[in-house]
């Protein structure tokens, strides 16, 4: 008899871009990563993608590729320094792929992960409902606005309607102010919990011009994103 996989996707989304969704995806990867998961990311970015650019990974073989049929999808796999296993999107200008049967190609490639990342589009058209269709689970990133949140609500209800489980919102950039939106509102707006709140970092805008990933560096707001993993992971966790 063979074992069920226990692998899981996790689509990470948000209602508009500009919000941090790749750098919330990548050191959440890294945060499990460093939890001895093994975890592979896939940018489902496929008209603007960011992932390739942000690690200098430049190759034919993209997503993109894989969804036109051009190569197989475990070809377009390429293992960071860290240990973190990236599958880019095309850097090119192109029509979308037709096909959107990701799902079962993730299912199979990965089938001996923990967890699949996808670094979707932003916002709730055809796009990112490749992303959508092809995830267990959303986690849903936004600034801690209200404008941000409502857009969250949309994508929310489009999960809903797709019957995807919604684990949740984190969110990105708080500062701490008075006037910024909290937990207890957001689930006001959304009936969603804040799966972590993740401060403003200097460091992350740096290293995204040194293509070095924020969570290995112990930036400030590295802690936040490990006591986000062990949330994912359902590991418990205790703050030192």
């Amino acid at each position: 008899m063979s074992v069920l996989s226990s692998m899981k996707i996790i689509n990470v989304c948000s209602g508009k871009g500009g919000v941090g969704k790749t750098t919330v995806a990548v050191n959440l990867a890294a945060a499990l990563h460093s939890l001895n998961k093994r975890v592979v990311i896939v940018d489902c970015n496929l008209t603007t993608a960011h992932l390739g650019v942000m690690f200098n990974i430049y190759s034919e073989k993209t997503l993109n590729g894989f969804l036109n049929k051009e190569h197989k999808l475990e070809d377009a796999i390429h293992v960071h320094s860290s240990g973190l296993h990236m599958v880019p999107a095309s850097i090119e200008l192109s029509e979308l792929p037709e096909s959107a049967e990701l799902k079962q190609a993730l299912q199979e490639t990965f089938k001996h992960y923990d967890y699949v990342m996808l670094d979707s589009a932003p916002g709730i058209g055809r796009e990112s409902l490749i992303a959508m269709k092809a995830c267990d689970e959303t986690v849903l990133v936004a600034n801690p606005y209200v404008p941000s949140v409502v857009d969250s609500l949309k994508v929310k209800n489009v999960a809903k309607g797709l019957g995807v489980y919604n684990a949740g919102i984190v969110l990105n950039r708080v500062r701490g102010r008075d006037y910024e939106i909290t937990p207890h509102e957001v689930f006001g707006f959304t009936e969603l919990h804040v799966l972590g709140s993740i401060p403003e970092d200097e460091a992350v805008l740096k290293a995204l011009n040194e293509r070095t990933i924020p969570f290995f560096d112990k930036t400030p707001s590295s802690s936040a994103f490990f006591e986000l993993a062990h949330k994912i992971a359902g590991i418990p966790y205790y703050k030192r």
